[in-house]
């Protein structure tokens, strides 16, 4: 039996009513936003922060940044959650079979737990040893590290709320779900369940439930009790780090914060929505170029049939057909005097964030 196949581990702490519980998700591994997320809601020892899985991987600073949840844990009012991306410590009972893959994924990434681990034990993370040997130094170095990720619980339960990383089922007991129905379900929300308490849940990027018009803020489902916090934080260009504020664990208020580093710069021209937009994201990014330019290229969509100039840098290949970067031709309804994140200045005008959805404006900016 694998460890998805085990009992989930379920954790119900006593939070005192009207104490601030903050909730964050998918971090990956990304301590500037981190750092600028906490800094952004002003976290004290006062409030209680649930860390709702998928801390580590997929960016630069695995090792740290588990490091520094370990340290904030051990102060008593910060409750980490396993997500999918931090199961490593089941790697000293996998079998070696599993090196091939470890090494794929390496030569992939290029970054991760095991990759900071290797560097940190001064081997080449693309020439490791055998998977036994790699397995021995590893227990030998971080034994502390490893045993922390193996006691992580599954999901959280606390007042009116439940907390897990990808999902949780309305059909039987929080304590009988698997680990795997926890931490593994893509697109979750689109299953339709209602809860009488809320559920609150990461992994799946929330702009992912997006059709035409692109936005990194949570969702949050006021009838059907249900969450979705993962803003893309490291997995999109404009993804941000979404905090869920919880004034009091007993009632059903409830709002966010979330935070980007894009630099803020005020609109000074009036712009109106664009009528007609796509949103070409992971999963459905095949596109066929069909006038290739230095800086945009105009494609056509493969499943859809739809047009649109995407910037050329955002082409995964030289080929007529090939995947892309997420973007959209989404133009934002701005008015001057608005406040917007710039992600991208391009000869046309300039990617902009406003109130968490992203787009195009064509007008002008501030000079700040």
């Amino acid at each position: 039996m694998g460890m998805y196949d085990e009992r989930a581990r379920v954790v119900y702490p006593e939070i005192e009513q009207g104490r601030r519980v903050l909730v964050i998700s998918d971090i990956h591994a990304n301590l500037p936003y981190f750092h600028g997320l906490l800094r952004k809601v002003g976290f004290c020892d006062d409030d209680l922060l649930i860390l709702n899985g998928d801390f580590l991987e997929k960016g630069a600073e695995s090792l740290r940044t588990l490091r520094e949840v370990m340290a904030m844990t051990e102060k008593g009012n910060v409750i980490p959650v396993m997500g999918n991306c931090d199961d490593w410590a089941a790697i000293f009972s996998m079998d070696t079979h599993w090196e091939k893959n470890l090494q794929g994924y390496l030569r992939f990434r290029k970054s991760g737990l095991l990759w900071d681990m290797a560097l940190e034990l001064d081997l080449d993370p693309l020439e490791l040893p055998d998977f036994e040997t790699f397995k021995r130094l590893l227990s030998a170095r971080f034994a502390a590290e490893f045993a922390f990720l193996d006691k992580l619980p599954h999901a959280v339960r606390a007042g009116r709320y439940t907390f897990a990383h990808a999902a949780v089922y309305p059909d039987k007991p929080l304590e009988e779900h698997r680990v795997g129905e926890l931490l593994r379900c893509d697109a979750w929300y689109k299953l339709g369940y209602s809860f009488d308490s809320w559920v609150v849940v990461g992994h799946y990027p929330v702009m992912l439930y997006c059709d035409d018009i692109v936005c990194a803020n949570p969702i949050i489902d006021r009838e059907r009790h249900i969450a979705c916090i993962d803003g893309a934080c490291v997995l999109k260009d404009d993804g941000q780090l979404n905090c869920l504020i919880i004034p009091d664990i007993t009632r059903d208020e409830l709002s966010f914060e979330a935070y980007d580093p894009f630099p803020v710069r005020t609109v000074l021209n009036d712009q109106a929505a664009s009528e007609h937009s796509t949103y070409i994201r992971w999963g459905d990014s095949r596109v066929q170029v069909l006038k290739r330019g230095e800086e945009f290229s105009r494609c056509r969509h493969v499943r859809t049939g739809y047009e649109l100039d995407i910037l050329t840098k955002y082409l995964f290949s030289d080929g007529e057909f090939t995947d892309c970067n997420d973007c959209t031709d989404y133009v934002l309804p701005l008015k001057a005097g608005d406040r917007v994140g710039v992600v991208e200045t391009c000869s046309r005008g300039y990617f902009v964030k406003h109130n968490g959805v992203s787009g195009w404006y064509f007008g002008a900016l501030s000079e700040e």
